[in-house]
């Protein structure tokens, strides 16, 4: 554990609010404390417990975190996430949902590849130069750490909880390089998700296979564009996901 970072991050009670240090009562040994317990003790049910008593906070609700990767291949460990990003994309109380005013809390890394495999086809689609990022980018263990404490950070008492449409390659990644990689472990433990393709299917009466982004709604559209720059695209997805999250959906079904 890296106590710089342990310092540096604290769990705010506020949903949302900076994960930075402003507490003057706080002293550095308090900070490094709380840090130690929540990203050491990694995600159990024991540590969970353990953290709340360290901050003397039950949960509160979920905050949603908008994420979204580009690799050099279709799966973790043979291939490498070359970049990813996890953006602030609102919180949920069970009653109200509190969007973000502006987009503006985001985390983006680009990493060294862990595998000498890849695929010109997914390099075509990312425009990423992978050469670079052998002898420039970010190793994973600090990335994945840093990432991890900055979501428990915003998210304070509250759970994290990861957002993707699909969920299932951004979160297939995600999980595989925070558990492989970071002294923190995973923030979203092994089940914290929201795969917006199925409350899309769910709200709108359809069929998984017409839920895809391209048949988005007008409405729920966000006005960016698809870029496949992770920081950009994950943006573009808290959109989305706060229009969805805020559409009723069709008024009736017809089974």
């Amino acid at each position: 554990m890296r106590r710089d970072l342990a310092v540096q991050y604290r769990l705010d009670p506020s949903p949302g609010r900076s994960s930075v240090n402003t507490s003057e009562s706080a002293t550095e040994f308090d900070l490094w404390q709380r840090g130690f317990v929540l990203s050491m003790l990694g995600n159990s049910p024991k540590s969970r417990k353990l953290g709340r008593e360290a901050k003397g906070l039950e949960p509160t609700g979920d905050v949603y975190f908008s994420a979204d990767v580009e690799t050099d291949g279709p799966i973790p460990g043979p291939f490498s996430m070359l970049s990813f990003a996890i953006v602030y994309a609102g919180s949920f109380d069970g009653q109200h949902f509190e969007r973000p005013e502006r987009y503006d809390r985001t985390f983006y890394r680009e990493l060294r590849p862990i595998s000498d495999q890849f695929q010109e086809e997914a390099l075509r689609v990312n425009g990423l130069d992978r050469p670079r990022l052998c002898r420039e980018g970010e190793n994973p263990e600090n990335a994945m750490t840093d990432a991890s404490l900055w979501v428990r950070g915003i998210a304070g008492a509250a759970k994290p909880v990861l957002v993707a449409y699909p969920l299932s390659f951004d979160w297939s990644w995600l999980y595989w390089y925070f558990i492989r990689f970071s002294n923190a472990g995973s923030p979203f433990g092994y089940s914290q998700c929201f795969d917006l393709k199925t409350a899309l299917a769910v709200k709108g009466a359809i069929p998984i296979a017409d839920a895809s982004r391209s048949r988005l709604k007008a409405s729920l559209k966000s006005a960016r564009q698809h870029t496949h720059h992770a920081l950009e695209d994950a943006i573009e997805q808290a959109e989305i996901f706060a229009n969805v999250f805020q559409w009723s959906g069709v008024s009736e079904r017809a089974f």
